[in-house]
């Protein structure tokens, strides 16, 4: 077996605020050693939103552990728990709590072709975005 492999607790590693929402994130990218591409946790509380964005190249695969929503241009989808998402790079993407009572957490991941782990690449948020 190879040595090149790690494992990460999420709770070991200090959350951040995305500076469009302010929402609480975990980036485990460094954590983890990826050097092909980006890990995030998200967790939401009831209502909360993230930012809707788009990536110019590089697509995204979400994982819902607890279930949730993304909007994508404007369309929102329901994910089961455990569910598992892939977005292109064109939509305007965001991920939603629609409950009023439960915290619902999603692992990001990304594979960038430019940019670093700090500048997440070819980032753009819309201007206006339903």
């Amino acid at each position: 077996m190879t040595g090149d492999f790690s494992v990460v607790d999420p709770q070991e590693i200090e959350q951040q605020r995305f500076p469009e929402s302010g929402l609480h994130h975990r980036k485990l990218t460094e954590a983890l050693g990826c050097t092909e591409m980006r890990v995030n946790t998200v967790s939401l509380g009831p209502g909360e939103s993230t930012t809707p964005h788009a990536h110019e190249r590089q697509e995204e695969v979400y994982v819902a552990l607890d279930g949730g929503f993304v909007q994508l241009d404007g369309s929102i989808h329901e994910v089961a728990r455990g569910g598992v998402v892939r977005i292109g790079p064109e939509p305007s993407r965001s991920i939603r709590n629609e409950t009023d009572d439960a915290d619902q957490t999603w692992i990001l991941f990304g594979a960038p072709p430019v940019g670093t782990v700090d500048d997440f690449g070819e980032y753009t948020v819309p201007e206006s975005d339903p």
